[in-house]
């Protein structure tokens, strides 16, 4: 990718400006999940056994520009860290002042410091310059741990990195590799799951992926659009009758790569969206139209199990069905376990990213047994867009330059 790595740099002695994404769940004041501080923490430990020192930035939702609202601290995010780290971390209340940098040069070789949310000053969001050298101005060498954040055009993530020299972290080089490995030279025939609410969030992504992977698997509300497009009734079933036109678009061009789109052949419909609601399994064009489509059915379910069978690849972004709710979310789960299978096997390489898709991995229990699932959201899906990420861009005009 053209990307240089920071673990082939001699860092001893040298003041590294990190950016993380340390934007976890909180609750009443304490972490609910603690995966993107443990996932940063493995990848810096090294650096920090090699003498490096490291100056720490991150944002923490989403607070008002210049107005410092203490739930919005990322100092309480600490104690995770340095347990996580090994090591004792310090803390500045300011990312871009004096004071930070203050607190930067006192830094000793395998010490830590992390700095105040990068949010709470606007120059962030803005990308603003400015604002980039101060941050520049706490070290010698910028890292970009943070894949999840670089699809966002910020400071942290663009703009510093065209004023120091920079370099991609363990963390973020290891999405890189393993989405790669999924899209761009993924072990043959592959398949991607693609599921969700609606087509027109999801476009851009199977436009990409019909020319670059050899089955599509559609799930959720995303199928229903495609199977409406065939003339099936829909009854009151979340669909979209104006994506039709996108749907006989997206067909083409998967009929032109070569590309086979699989819907499911029957569907699971109930009267009511909720939990243990009555339901009745029927062809997918025969939903009442009283009823609702709410998960692929068991036939559909040994058609998509039957094709994870025959592939090597196996790409996960959405579930099949409405995965929140039993029975509804039997199809994602026990498709889930079939590419856990595959995976712990040696028979497939399985990648999976997305908020909802991951909370379906975890509540089948296999999330563990993936090749790889991606802690990244928006940048997940614009690289499954095949859109040039800005962080990443950034980085490979860096080592261009250099």
């Amino acid at each position: 990718m053209g990307v240089p790595s920071i673990m082939d740099v001699d860092v001893r002695g040298k003041t590294l400006v990190v950016r993380a994404d340390l934007n976890v769940p909180v609750e009443g004041g304490s972490i609910t999940d603690a995966t993107r501080i443990t996932r940063f923490a493995q990848g810096m430990k090294p650096l920090l056994d090699r003498g490096a020192r490291l100056v720490i930035l991150t944002h923490f939702g989403r607070p008002a520009p210049n107005v410092l609202d203490p739930a919005f601290s990322v100092d309480k995010l600490r104690p995770a860290l340095a347990k996580a780290l090994g090591v004792p971390v310090t803390f500045s209340d300011t990312c871009a002042t004096d004071a930070a940098k203050l607190h930067a040069s006192g830094l000793a070789d395998g010490q830590a410091l992390l700095c105040e949310n990068l949010r709470y000053n606007p120059g962030e969001t803005a990308n603003d310059k400015a604002f980039a050298e101060k941050l520049a101005a706490l070290g010698d060498i910028y890292v970009n741990d943070a894949f999840s954040c670089a699809h966002r055009a910020h400071a942290s993530t663009e703009a510093i990195a065209r004023l120091m020299p920079a370099y991609a972290g363990p963390l973020l080089e290891e999405e890189m590799r393993m989405l790669a490995a999924a899209l761009e030279a993924p072990r043959r025939p592959s398949v991607a799951i693609v599921g969700g609410a609606k087509v027109s969030s999801k476009i851009a992504v199977l436009r990409n992926l019909v020319a670059k992977v050899d089955h599509i698997i559609i799930g959720g509300g995303m199928a229903n659009t495609f199977l409406f497009a065939n003339g099936a009734p829909m009854g009151k079933s979340l669909h979209e009758a104006a994506e039709v036109a996108t749907v006989r678009d997206i067909r083409a061009l998967a009929a032109a790569a070569h590309c086979t789109l699989h819907l499911p052949e029957e569907v699971v419909t109930a009267t009511d969206f909720a939990a243990h609601a009555a339901h009745v399994v029927v062809p997918n064009d025969q939903c009442p139209p009283v009823s609702m489509i709410l998960d692929a059915g068991p036939k559909a379910l040994a058609a998509f199990q039957a094709v994870l069978a025959d592939c090597r690849t196996i790409l996960w972004n959405g579930p099949l069905g409405a995965f929140e709710i039993q029975p509804f979310d039997t199809a994602t789960m026990e498709l889930a376990r079939t590419a856990a299978d595959l995976t712990r096997k040696g028979m497939a390489v399985s990648v999976a990213g997305g908020g909802d898709t991951v909370a379906a991995l975890n509540a089948a229990g296999v999330a563990d047994d993936f090749t790889y699932v991606s802690s990244a959201g928006g940048a997940f899906l614009e690289w499954l867009e095949g859109k040039t990420l800005p962080g990443i861009a950034a980085l490979q005009d860096a080592a261009k330059a250099a």
